[in-house]
């Protein structure tokens, strides 16, 4: 099945996730077929992320957004984790910093912007400015409203300039949600997650599901699409984005670089090491 085609935020489409159902599936079931799936698009990721490496043309950036506990850090865990650190930066995004609040909204944003031949992961991301600043109304809506705008320019700026931009939002339900923030309580080595906004900020449930509407809306474009991934179901999340990395890794024909030195002459040099080394061994050098 072609998830990013199933997923895919049209550019003009009005979204409504109480419309999308976040326990869908499509009949897939957490068996050894589909973790083998899942295992071998994960695999072909760190092909393609070497490719993307050594030709140093390209780079990806990946937007992770969702509600609390909708499965952020598990997409990072057991899609990204594979990742060859050399060439991938996990990036999270909390509170600003004084400094960031002295300089515009993007300031922070395009300083851990992907260089060439390198992978980034936003953990949140400069969306949580018409989220968090709309829902809780610290800016002025003038303000806010005005940032939509800015974040399309902003994200075709960096297309322009060689990145791939894949954003996803994690669509879990209120139940699900719950029921994760349980697990947590229940769980010692899941206790370190809990903080008290993650009940206060459930309250702000609706104010957030129209805010992400409307940035999901307002937002995707075939340079900078949005997918709203079904998550109350982590193998299905799990498959379902590994799928569209590798897929669109594959679509940028990337090709390894041609070699700098001459190969005929490192051989060479190669066999006279290696016949060093034997000598040495027989005359009992080594």
């Amino acid at each position: 099945m072609d998830y990013r085609g199933k997923f895919m935020v049209k550019p003009g489409e009005e979204v409504k996730l109480s419309k999308i159902d976040p326990d869908e599936t499509f009949k897939t079931d957490k068996d050894a077929e589909t973790l083998e799936l899942t295992a071998k698009y994960t695999k072909e990721l760190t092909e393609l992320q070497n490719h993307l490496y050594a030709e140093n043309r390209h780079s990806l950036l990946i937007v992770l957004q969702g509600m609390d506990a909708a499965g952020k850090d598990g997409v990072i865990n057991h899609v990204l984790a594979p990742l060859n650190p050399q060439g991938c930066r996990c990036q999270p995004f909390k509170a600003p910093t004084e400094l960031e609040l002295a300089h515009d909204f993007l300031w922070r944003v395009h300083r851990a912007a992907p260089r060439k031949g390198e992978i980034v992961i936003f953990n949140r991301s400069h969306y949580e400015d018409v989220l968090v600043q709309r829902v809780h109304n610290l800016v002025p809506k003038e303000v806010w409203s005005e940032r939509y705008e800015l974040i399309n320019d902003f994200e075709k700026l960096l297309w322009k300039s060689g990145t791939t931009i894949v954003k996803f939002f994690l669509h879990i339900s209120e139940e699900e949600q719950l029921k994760r923030f349980k697990q947590r309580l229940e769980d010692p080595e899941r206790n370190w997650k809990i903080s008290q906004s993650d009940y206060s900020e459930r309250t702000y449930w609706d104010e957030y599901r129209k805010a992400f509407e409307e940035a999901l809306s307002r937002c995707s474009f075939n340079h900078a699409p949005w997918y709203v991934i079904p998550s109350n179901h982590k193998y299905f999340r799990n498959l379902a984005i590994s799928q569209i990395l590798a897929d669109t890794l594959r679509d940028l024909d990337m090709q390894m670089p041609p070699c700098k030195v001459d190969l005929e002459k490192i051989r060479q040099e190669y066999e006279q090491a290696a016949e060093t080394i034997r000598r040495k061994k027989q005359s009992g050098h080594l």
